[in-house]
């Protein structure tokens, strides 16, 4: 396993490179950027076929730089610097510990000090080039295509809040015994929890900005699957824990044309040091699973694209909004559900069955789209009446 981004260029290229990404960490960064650029690919197509439309806002133009956003402009530019310059300055510490650092009171008084003064006068500077003697309101155009840096960065921060939140209350007998870590850690995240919250927020966030909540629940379906896929890569070549029920079977016969790890794994060296530990090795991550288990996190991979790749080319056939966004809760429920039974998770027992917190939510979600096609239906009819 490649428990940073170090240890996967070293197995391709055979270079060793101290970096201080982590492989989950780096994938998820590639996860929100897809899934940005299909946002913005799906914003500017329905505003081109007239679905949605531009927004005229008006702006102050020639205002001098107020007090409030000098002092933003000043607290920002003091945390940068001063995680930047010890970044720099503790590199080697950094590169080992990067959440840790992060998370810490650790870095640089100085060069934070130093950001905070420059970006305080860059911020003044800019103000004053730009000052008017009677400052106007001007007409400005939004394109939705415009809006999209903020609604993925409103569907990150909530996404990780509710992941987290939901993430907490599974795992309560954790919180208890270490709150503080618990709250920070960026381990243990709940898919489902940060969908749902997220979910919320970016349609609030849309229908401030006039797009309506059904078309923006269309756009971000088939973002949302491939995110979610290519979020499992990282998964899987860090292995974080996220893998399945032990699987001492030997490989099936149809299988046989497949590498065994398709089938089977032991994830050795995994990013969390699960297992027995690997003999001749020194250092961190120096441990195997004592039993391989089914690599859910691939499988996933694989189910995400094809839930892609069927939402992307069906993505314009579907004349009512909050269809495609119906369709993706089924299928995107349907396959979690299913993985769930060779998954390692806890189990809860309800309505004489005993299933995990994600199957349970599966099934609601499968509910809640077969309920939006017969809504949304009604909304559109209710509409063109």
């Amino acid at each position: 396993m490649f428990p940073k981004l170090s240890n996967l260029l070293e197995y391709i290229f055979g270079v060793r490179i101290n970096l201080p990404i982590q492989t989950y960490g780096f994938f998820m960064a590639i996860a929100f950027l897809v899934a940005a650029w299909i946002v913005w690919l799906e914003l500017k197509r329905k505003e081109k076929e007239g679905l949605i439309a531009a927004q005229t806002k008006q702006i102050w133009k020639g205002k001098p730089a107020s007090a409030g956003e000098l002092v933003s402009t000043a607290i920002l530019g003091f945390i940068v610097g001063f995680k930047i310059i010890g970044m720099i300055l503790r590199y080697s510490y950094f590169a080992d510990n990067p959440q840790e650092f992060i998370l810490s009171g650790q870095g640089s008084w100085p060069g934070g000090i130093i950001l905070c003064a420059i970006a305080v006068y860059l911020a003044y500077r800019k103000k004053q080039k730009n000052r008017l003697e009677k400052p106007v309101k001007i007409q400005e155009t939004v394109h939705p295509y415009q809006l999209t840096a903020s609604i993925v960065l409103v569907a990150a921060i909530f996404g990780i809040i509710g992941s987290k939140i939901f993430d907490i209350f599974e795992h309560l007998d954790d919180l208890f015994q270490d709150p503080v870590g618990t709250l920070f850690s960026f381990s243990g995240l709940s898919f489902y929890g940060g969908l749902i919250v997220a979910a919320f927020a970016v349609a609030i966030f849309a229908e401030r900005n006039k797009i309506p909540w059904p078309h923006i629940a269309d756009i971000v379906a088939p973002a949302l699957i491939l995110a979610y896929a290519i979020g499992r890569i990282g998964c899987q070549l860090s292995g974080d824990g996220c893998w399945g029920i032990e699987n001492p079977n030997p490989k099936p016969g149809w299988m046989g044309f497949l590498p065994d790890w398709m089938w089977a794994f032991d994830f050795p060296h995994n990013v969390i040091s699960e297992g027995i530990r690997i003999s001749n090795c020194s250092g961190d991550h120096c441990f195997a699973l004592a039993v391989p288990v089914f690599p859910t996190s691939y499988y996933e991979t694989l189910l995400g694209t094809v839930i892609f790749l069927i939402l992307w080319f069906t993505r314009k056939r579907w004349a009512i909004p909050g269809y495609l966004f119906s369709f993706y809760l089924i299928l995107n429920g349907i396959e979690r559900f299913l993985i769930e039974f060779i998954r390692v998770n806890r189990r809860y027992h309800f309505l004489g069955l005993e299933l995990s917190q994600a199957q349970w939510i599966a099934i609601g979600l499968v509910l809640l789209g077969a309920a939006g096609f017969w809504f949304f239906k009604r909304k559109s009819k209710s509409k063109n009446q």
